[in-house]
């Protein structure tokens, strides 16, 4: 899987610059985009990007490879970060690439928009693949304008908003560059890469325009799912930049390691945290950073998440900090640590130093939310490079290797970022990451009790099915899994619109045929009076009522992890 995904020496040869990029004077020479793309990794990559849009030749060229041929013109062999992932000669491209296929193999699993009638979805196909291509490519187009400094041969500046570069080029990053600006600058360069016909098109679509808009100033809160799509996507490039596994990115829910600690970050700092206190303080708030004190805000967020049952919390400070940082949580310090060591001075004149994890402000409050800034001073002290562990926060080097090895393979970086994958498996057809259970896509397609089966199981991997909500289809009860009948079957037969036929040929509804090949599969328990349905009563703090389901004998690896019980449901024997 995820072949071109993987490599385990050196980064390909298409990757480095030609040999006459480079002039003595340290100018890369420019390329078309035609040339740049024409390296086979990116041309296989263009043919999966293909595959996922169902378009004729014509309509890709138009609606993709255009964008994608003036994104290439326009990154040329920019690196995507100056020591993180993709930081080579060409990161850029082979970012925006990987991100743009990975959203739309992810893309599949959903019908969208969310919750429309099937006759909507069908009409907005097109368009919605499209928005979700635009919004990967687009993700990071922004850095490019506020994270790079490029320097021409003729000495002067060139920003992104010129259009294509025309002469050759020296390049070197900001060093006053403010983390995730790159998301408010990529609204710069919208028309550099999309027409008017194609801004005029997204436009008459209102829920998919105002995702994406949302999603391009980096407001993901307000993207819905194309934000965790795209999201996920990125997480998938990166992780597999890093000598992770991206397979694990494409599945990982709202629930993963790093929105808990983010979500509990963020109520300490509502609930518990004090900021901008005089000497007793948790952490200061600058107009361009958040300095938490590490050890203090560490062990608190730990013992919050943990008070609420919450699990794979690491026990140690050191592991919390390496997540933070490697989420780009805290902000890496100029040694290449989570950890920064910075004195703090009062207008009163009192002053101390500690050691701190910088974040963003903006990953914490909305503007009309942040508290004022501290009126004194936060000065980063200088680390000395032998200074003990102790001094500066428990913390390990986290400079990157050099790119002609493989990032990733350090003991100490956490076991996703350090699996040594098979180079031989097939690009973007992983299928769920749990191999007990048979690709989907390796089986009928046809809509049978088995077909129910594995799209109750890709639904539930996606999110497109949730579980234990007031309007849920499917909850946890007696530890197992309640299918609520007819609703969960109604919702497969409007997916599955073919049954039709199948089922007026035995003289029943779409839904009922469906529900009975569910039962020929024999998984679910039965009543000890032999009936198959359950009735579950619902206690809400308003009103009560019924549902009627099956339990299944053994949920098997419909879930990586059964959530508890849902408290509201209680089983009852059908009179």
């Amino acid at each position: 899987m995820f072949t071109l995904f993987r490599r385990k020496t050196a980064p390909p040869a298409s990757k480095a610059p030609p040999a006459n990029a480079a002039s003595a004077t340290g100018l890369t020479a420019l390329l078309p985009a035609t040339a740049l793309l024409n390296t086979p990794r990116r041309q296989k990559l263009l043919d999966h990007i293909w595959q996922r849009t169902s378009l004729s030749r014509a309509q890709f060229e138009t609606l993709y490879l255009t964008p994608l041929h003036r994104y290439a013109a326009l990154v040329q062999h920019f690196p995507a970060s100056e020591s993180h992932h993709h930081a080579y000669p060409g990161g850029m491209l082979d970012h925006g690439l990987e991100t743009v296929a990975y959203a739309l193999k992810l893309r599949q699993s959903h019908l969208l928009p969310l919750g429309a009638p099937p006759e909507t979805q069908a009409a907005q196909t097109e368009v919605w693949t499209a928005g979700v291509a635009y919004g990967a490519l687009l993700h990071d187009l922004g850095k490019i304008a506020v994270d790079l400094h490029i320097e021409l041969a003729d000495g002067s500046t060139w920003h992104p908003w010129h259009g294509p570069l025309t002469q050759p080029y020296r390049l070197r990053y900001r060093p006053d560059r403010q983390y995730r600006l790159h998301n408010a600058a990529t609204g710069l360069l919208y028309n550099r890469l999309l027409d008017r016909s194609i801004l005029d098109w997204l436009s008459t679509y209102p829920e998919l325009w105002s995702a994406l808009l949302y999603l391009l100033a980096g407001q993901h809160e307000h993207a819905g799912i194309l934000g965790e799509l795209v999201s996920l996507a990125d997480q998938a490039s990166v992780a597999q930049a890093l000598g992770g596994d991206p397979s694990k990115a494409l599945s990982a829910p709202k629930q993963a390691l790093q929105r808990k600690l983010l979500d509990g970050l963020r109520y300490l700092l509502k609930e518990q945290l004090k900021l901008n206190q005089p000497q007793a303080s948790d952490g200061w708030l600058t107009d361009d950073a958040l300095w938490l004190v590490s050890k203090t805000v560490s062990d608190k967020l730990r013992a919050h998440l943990l008070s609420h049952g919450i699990e794979g919390i690491p026990e140690r400070n050191t592991a919390v900090f390496n997540v933070l940082q490697d989420h780009g949580i805290a902000l890496e310090s100029p040694s290449g640590k989570a950890i920064w060591k910075a004195t703090i001075a009062s207008e009163g004149g009192w002053s101390h130093s500690f050691t701190f994890l910088k974040v963003s402000p903006a990953l914490i409050w909305n503007s009309d939310e942040r508290p004022a800034s501290y009126t004194g001073s936060v000065t980063v002290d200088p680390v000395q490079d032998d200074e003990p562990a102790e001094a500066s926060g428990p913390q390990k080097p986290r400079r990157r290797p050099a790119p002609a090895k493989l990032p990733g393979k350090s003991s100490e970086a956490p076991p996703y970022f350090a699996l040594d994958l098979d180079p031989d498996e097939a690009l973007m057809d992983s299928g769920p990451t749990q191999p007990s259970r048979p690709s989907p896509s390796t089986r009928s397609q046809t809509p049978s009790g088995q077909h129910f089966i594995d799209w109750l199981h890709q639904s539930l991997r996606s999110h497109r099915l949730i579980m234990n909500d007031a309007k849920a289809l499917i909850h946890t009860v007696d530890h197992t899994l309640y299918l609520v009948s007819p609703g969960l079957f109604q919702r497969y037969a409007q997916e599955h619109p073919q049954i039709a036929s199948l089922a007026k040929q035995e003289k029943l509804a779409d839904w009922e045929w469906i529900q009975k090949q569910f039962e020929t599969l024999k998984l679910h328990r039965k009543q000890p009076n032999g009936l198959n349905i359950w009735t579950c009563h619902v206690t809400g703090p308003r009103k009560s009522r019924r549902l009627h389901g099956y339990l299944l004998k053994d949920p098997g690896d419909l879930l990586g992890e059964l959530a508890l019980n849902n408290p509201y449901l209680t089983i009852a024997t059908m009179d």
